[in-house]
């Protein structure tokens, strides 16, 4: 598809946000299995998923600051360091595919890529389940939930489980979308103005405020990624440099931004994303209050999370 193509599919997607919800309130809850979720949140924490037993999943997504590092790049096993930035694992069950690149389907598939990464966990989940089964304790968890015990599949589906719960209802502009008025204020509420009528919303919409479709990375400018996104999967031309459009959720916790993390700033972020993505020019005070907005999708952490605080 030329750039003129796109543009008109952008347009289309565009105006059928707007003429419906373009922004929706994530939900309080999400039906889970607890037992399994209990179980999954022990395996989360759970350092002895890795080589050298140092790297948990919560290590590059710290729940108690955005669910990601706070790093251009994740550290793993023994030091070494990723190329791609760490997204939040809050909220990511409304991602419509996970990882930058989409390559996992939903959030069981997406347990074994880190796990098995060798710059993250560098584990194969046989070697996994192996080092789980020789813990009594995790023996007995898994028999209880599971028939078949601890299998790979078992070990990604309490994991993914868990993944389900962390999500954050209740920020302030949830709040403003179900009739309080006066959850944000005013530089916000012209802030969201401004993200729809400047374009940000044909891309960033959904409950999630992102992570329902992929999209070129400099669509109007060069954006200069030595990634290469959906073409390392589909080995597609017109795939390079398309990513997943990542979530706005909680996005003022998440620094830094971009898949590579060029950005460490929202202000920063919002600047590139006008000049590469919709090729036009947004004033100090348009960019201020875009930003103003940006900070009301900060939401309320999960209950265990806050447990976890006492």
């Amino acid at each position: 598809m030329n750039l003129f193509g796109k543009i008109i599919l952008l347009l289309s997607v565009f105006f059928s946000t707007v003429l419906s919800a373009p922004i929706k309130p994530i939900p309080q809850s999400m039906n889970v299995d607890q037992e399994k979720t209990a179980l999954g949140q022990k395996l989360f924490f759970d350092p002895q998923l890795s080589a050298d037993g140092t790297i948990s999943c919560a290590s590059c997504h710290d729940l108690e600051n955005g669910g990601d590092d706070g790093r251009k790049f994740s550290i793993g096993v023994n030091g070494k360091e990723g190329n791609i930035n760490a997204p939040t694992v809050y909220n990511a069950v409304f991602n419509f595919r996970q990882f930058w690149d989409g390559r996992a389907e939903d959030l069981k598939a997406q347990v074994f890529g880190p796990i098995e990464n060798p710059v993250e966990m560098n584990m194969t989940m046989a070697q996994t389940v192996e080092k789980l089964k020789q813990n009594t304790m995790y023996l007995s968890d898994f028999a209880a939930v599971y028939a078949d015990g601890i299998t790979e599949e078992n070990v990604a589906d309490a994991i993914a489980e868990y993944e389900k719960t962390l999500i954050t209802p209740n920020a302030p502009f949830d709040r403003y979308l179900k009739g309080e008025k006066n959850a944000i204020g005013s530089e916000a509420e012209e802030g969201y103005g401004l993200f729809k009528s400047k374009g940000c919303i044909v891309c960033h919409n959904g409950v999630n405020v992102g992570g329902n479709f992929y999209n070129k990375f400099g669509i109007f400018k060069d954006a200069n990624s030595s990634a290469l996104g959906r073409y390392n999967i589909t080995k597609q031309e017109e795939d390079k440099f398309v990513f997943k459009v990542p979530s706005l959720r909680n996005v003022a916790l998440t620094a830094p931004y971009m898949h590579d993390g060029r950005a460490d700033t929202l202000k920063e972020a919002v600047e590139i994303m006008s000049e590469h993505q919709l090729g036009r020019y947004m004033s100090e005070e348009e960019i201020e209050k875009i930003v103003a907005f940006l900070k009301s999708l900060t939401g309320e952490l999960p209950q265990s999370v806050k447990k976890n605080r006492l």
